[in-house]
């Protein structure tokens, strides 16, 4: 497993979908046993998944794969820019690294979901509990206008 010192995350992530825990690649589930899937993105080919205690993203290049994991602890500062039909989500690691995720195609529930994920993360990212209804809501992918 590989975590993020010094260096740039070179990838850019444009996640376009929610995908279903059911539909999670076995060779991912073998990264985040033991935790809590609040939800899962993809890209044509990468995934990033956000537990309840961090986040790992899956770069697949061809036959090479690079695993990015990010706890929340290790996260300084973050913060949601939302547009017409995309977002972005920004975030400043301990160790000086900026990490952008960007969102695409996003529904209105999708960007319900994405503020639900924020402000569970906010809380994690400072040691708060999240609100115990906003995890329910992301764990069962029960997130409806």
């Amino acid at each position: 497993m590989s975590s993020i010192g010094q260096s740039k995350i070179k990838k850019k992530f444009n996640f376009c979908k929610v995908l279903k825990k059911t539909e999670l690649p076995a060779y991912i589930r073998q990264y985040i046993k033991q935790e809590e899937i609040l939800t899962i993105y993809r890209t044509q080919r990468d995934h990033g998944v956000f537990t309840d205690k961090k986040i790992v993203l899956f770069d697949n290049e061809g036959i090479s794969k690079t695993i990015y994991t990010i706890p929340y602890h290790s996260i300084s500062s973050l913060w949601i820019e939302f547009n017409k039909d995309s977002a972005k989500l920004n975030l400043y690691l301990d160790s000086g690294v900026p990490l952008c995720l960007r969102f695409c195609e996003m529904s209105a529930n999708d960007k319900l979901r994405l503020r639900i994920l924020y402000t569970c993360l906010d809380k994690l990212v400072n040691g708060q509990e999240p609100i115990v209804e906003d995890m329910e809501m992301l764990i069962k992918n029960s997130v409806k206008l």
